[in-house]
């Protein structure tokens, strides 16, 4: 029921590729980016956050910082450093986190498969995030991030996905941020490919992870360009990387506040939660979140009479958003608000102590994560997640796939 296809890839030659893989350009900010790329002519952020090799009083949502993405892909493919594949072809990404291993296959996907819902989404998207990357997808005329997807685990697919790993060797290996190893195959076998694709017909919906923005932005240009009538056969289909369910993990996305507090605080949030002052940094299971104010760690555990019955109501990080941050606080939009920021899992609570230690924020909250299983019934009800629900790690890196829309 989904179409997954196989394409030219644009990817790094293998002994450039450990210094072109770069984080997704969404995950950190300008002057991070030019932090990590300087002395690396090599990094792909010179290709997908362009403004740092232009002046820094320039923003980076200027022309300017498109075209000079453009220029800096084409100047790539003069030097080599970057290389088209010949004829169409599927590849395998693994990623290594702590012992755990999870693979994706690297293919292109239907434009009209999410126009007609059989790519499902769970987050709502920004239009001035589309812009940029419809911008700069423009510019280059290529897909330059890929859209992290999940589907149900697919015996047969795994199977094909496994053996291809055993009996060939990776044309990347790497090791890179936080001490991910990065392992990359092509799948150059006609009849694999076939075998490949032809199962994904029998998958019924394939699910956004990660990457909301680039979706909606990929196929906004690929169906202003069929309207306009340029399109190409790759103009219709994005860039995607399509993981088993049961092979991924969401982290949880840690939530902290700079709001006065009610002389009565503890006494709201009784309302809705069992307090208690614990001492411990993490939930160990659904229903607890974990408070830290003055020093000191609290368990919330929410009361029954708090949990609705509906599929998104009933996450914590929305009985949370309406029982504290509505309730209490009176912060209605955690997308736009300033009194709210979101830290992912990654930096893990003791970075929560040290903003609120600091007095950047003044309260801090420590999340259960999201399962997939919720993210899945979520998406399959046609419901949208509350903002920063899912840290996903660890994180697929930039630069080492870009789908050519051969548009231009």
């Amino acid at each position: 029921m989904v179409q997954v296809r196989p394409f030219c890839g644009i990817r790094p030659k293998a002994e450039l590729a450990s210094q072109v893989a770069c984080l997704p350009y969404d995950v950190l900010n300008s002057a991070e980016a030019k932090e990590l790329a300087h002395d690396n002519p090599y990094s792909f952020f010179h290709i997908d956050k362009a403004e740092i090799d232009l002046p820094a009083e320039l923003s980076p949502y200027d022309v300017q910082v498109y075209q000079k993405a453009a220029a800096n892909l084409q100047n790539w493919l003069n030097k080599g450093w970057l290389v088209k594949e010949d004829r169409p072809l599927l590849y395998l990404y693994e990623l290594t986190m702590n012992g755990r291993s999870q693979t994706g296959l690297v293919a292109t996907t239907s434009i009209d498969d999410y126009s007609t819902g059989k790519i499902k989404k769970h987050e709502f998207t920004r239009p001035e995030k589309e812009v940029d990357r419809i911008n700069h997808i423009k510019a280059c005329d290529a897909n330059t991030s890929p859209i992290f997807l999940s589907y149900r685990d697919k015996t047969d697919i795994q199977e094909l996905i496994a053996n291809w790993q055993n009996q060939e060797q990776p044309v990347y290996d790497f090791t890179s941020y936080h001490e991910v190893r990065h392992r990359v195959w092509l799948i150059n076998e006609p009849a694999i490919i076939e075998k490949l694709t032809t199962a994904f017909i029998e998958v019924p919906a394939l699910y956004i992870a990660d990457g909301h923005h680039r979706t909606e932005s990929a196929v906004k240009v690929g169906l202003e360009k069929r309207a306009q009538g340029k399109q190409s056969p790759e103009s219709d289909y994005f860039l995607s990387i399509l993981f088993p369910e049961s092979q991924l993990a969401i982290w949880e996305y840690n939530r902290v506040l700079q709001v006065p507090l009610p002389a009565d605080f503890f006494t709201l949030l009784e309302s809705n939660f069992h307090v208690k002052q614990s001492g411990v940094k993490k939930p160990v299971a659904k229903g607890q979140i974990q408070m830290y104010l003055d020093h000191t760690w609290y368990t919330l555990t929410i009361k029954d009479v708090a949990i609705p019955e509906d599929t998104v109501g009933r996450l914590d990080v929305s009985i949370l958003q309406k029982q504290v941050f509505e309730k209490i606080f009176g912060i209605m939009d955690i997308r736009t608000d300033k009194r709210i920021d979101f830290i992912g899992g990654i930096r893990g609570p003791e970075e929560l102590e040290r903003l609120v230690d600091s007095g950047q924020w003044n309260l801090a909250f420590s999340m259960y994560p999201t399962q997939m299983h919720d993210l899945l019934a979520v998406a399959d009800a046609g419901e949208i997640m509350p903002p920063k629900s899912t840290w996903f790690e660890p994180k697929l890196l930039s630069g080492l796939f870009l789908h050519d829309l051969e548009t231009d």
